[in-house]
């Protein structure tokens, strides 16, 4: 497991569909909240070494996960299995808040296969 230094917690890092914040670590899990600004959306990717488990915050969240859509409002969550084709998108006028609980041997921003990118890093 990729070792994250303090000062890496509660910072923000940007990405152009808004940014992550690390807010808690330990061996094999890592937690963020997810902001993903109105109109934009993670490309659709799958990870090798490990889960992902969301839970909405905040705004409306559209998942979609093996080709379904999913829409998920404020305390509604989705499984991400090892290796599943997903994406969490934003296409509402708010911004949405996501706690994703990763969980794996690899957390590293490494671990991730791009299939669709609407920024072009595919």
């Amino acid at each position: 497991m990729e070792k994250i230094d303090i000062q890496e917690l509660n910072k923000k890092y940007f990405r152009p569909w808004g940014y992550y914040i690390i807010i808690a670590y330990g061996e094999g899990f890592q937690t963020k909240i997810i902001h993903v600004n109105p109109g934009q959306r993670l490309s659709l990717q799958s990870h090798n070494h490990r889960s992902e488990h969301w839970v909405v915050l905040s705004g409306t969240a559209k998942v979609i996960l093996e080709s379904k859509e999913y829409i998920l409002s404020p305390g509604h969550s989705i499984d991400i299995p090892v290796k599943a084709i997903h994406s969490l998108q934003n296409p509402y006028e708010t911004d949405i808040e996501v706690i994703e609980i990763q969980m794996g041997d690899d957390l590293s921003e490494n671990d991730i296969t791009r299939y669709e990118d609407m920024y072009g890093r595919v």
